[in-house]
C-alpha cells in the first residue's frame, strides 16, 4: 500500500492500523532489519526500493549459508530422527508433484518451506540456524519468494521438478556423509532462484504482481 520511496509516518500508520506507537515501533525496526524499510537520517523511515543485483546476492548468500549447513550436517552426521523427519517431507513433496496440474500449491510451499527449515538445523549448530533464517528474511531471498501465485507460469512448474531433485540429492549427499557434495548441491539449489528471478522479471505483470515484495524491486 506504501509505495518505493514514502515516507512511513507513524502518527498516520498507528491510526490506520489500531494499534499504540511502542509497538508499531517495534514491527517498523524489524522491517528496518529485514531491508524492507529504511532509516533516514531524521530517524523516521522510508519505504526501500532493490535492484535485481541487490535480490540475486541476497538468495547468493542464502546459498552459501545453505551449503555450509549442508556441509556440517553432513560431517558432523545427523540425528536419526531428524533424517526421518527429512524423508517424510521428500515423500509428501513428491505426492504433492505427482500431478503438477493438480498441484497443491499452498501444501507445496509449506511442505518447502519445513525442509528447508530441518536443512537448518541439520548441523546442530544454533548460529549457522539463525544466519541462514536471518538470510531468508531478506527480501525475495526466502526458498518460496518466487513460488507462491505462480502455478499458472509452465516454466515455473517445471523449476519445481528441478527443485525437488536437488532436495533429495542434498539429502542422499548429507545422510552419505559427502559434506562437499551437499554444500555444492545446496548452493547450486538457491541459485534456482535466480533462474525465477529472472522468469518474474520477464513474466506478464499480472503474474508479476503475485510475488510478494516485487513491487520494491526495479524490474
Amino acid at each position: 500500500d506504501f509505495a518505493v520511496g514514502e515516507r512511513m509516518p507513524e502518527v498516520a500508520i498507528s491510526e490506520l492500523l489500531g494499534v499504540s506507537r511502542t509497538p508499531l515501533r517495534q514491527a517498523m525496526d524489524r522491517l528496518v532489519e529485514e531491508s524492507l524499510l529504511e532509516r533516514l537520517p531524521s530517524g523516521r523511515c522510508s519505504v526501500a526500493s532493490f535492484s535485481m543485483a541487490d535480490i540475486a546476492d541476497a538468495i547468493e548468500l542464502r546459498g552459501v549459508l545453505e551449503g555450509t549447513a549442508a556441509r556440517l550436517a553432513a560431517e558432523r552426521g545427523i540425528d536419526p530422527e531428524r533424517e526421518a523427519e527429512c524423508a517424510e517431507v521428500l515423500d509428501a513433496l513428491d505426492e504433492t508433484l505427482a500431478n503438477l496440474e493438480g498441484t497443491d500449491f499452498e501444501n507445496y510451499v509449506e511442505l518447502n518451506a519445513r525442509f528447508h527449515e530441518l536443512l537448518s538445523t541439520l548441523a546442530g549448530s544454533r548460529i549457522i540456524q539463525r544466519e541462514v533464517e536471518r538470510a531468508s528474511r531478506l527480501p525475495l531471498a526466502s526458498p518460496n519468494a518466487f513460488v507462491e501465485g505462480q502455478q499458472t507460469v509452465p516454466d515455473f512448474l517445471d523449476s519445481l521438478r528441478v527443485a525437488q531433485q536437488h532436495h533429495r540429492a542434498i539429502f542422499q549427499a548429507i545422510v552419505a556423509r559427502e559434506g562437499a557434495r551437499a554444500e555444492s548441491l545446496a548452493r547450486e539449489h538457491a541459485r534456482l532462484a535466480r533462474r525465477n528471478l529472472d522468469l518474474v522479471a520477464r513474466a506478464d505483470r499480472r503474474l508479476v504482481e503475485n510475488v510478494p515484495g516485487i513491487a520494491l524491486v526495479a524490474i
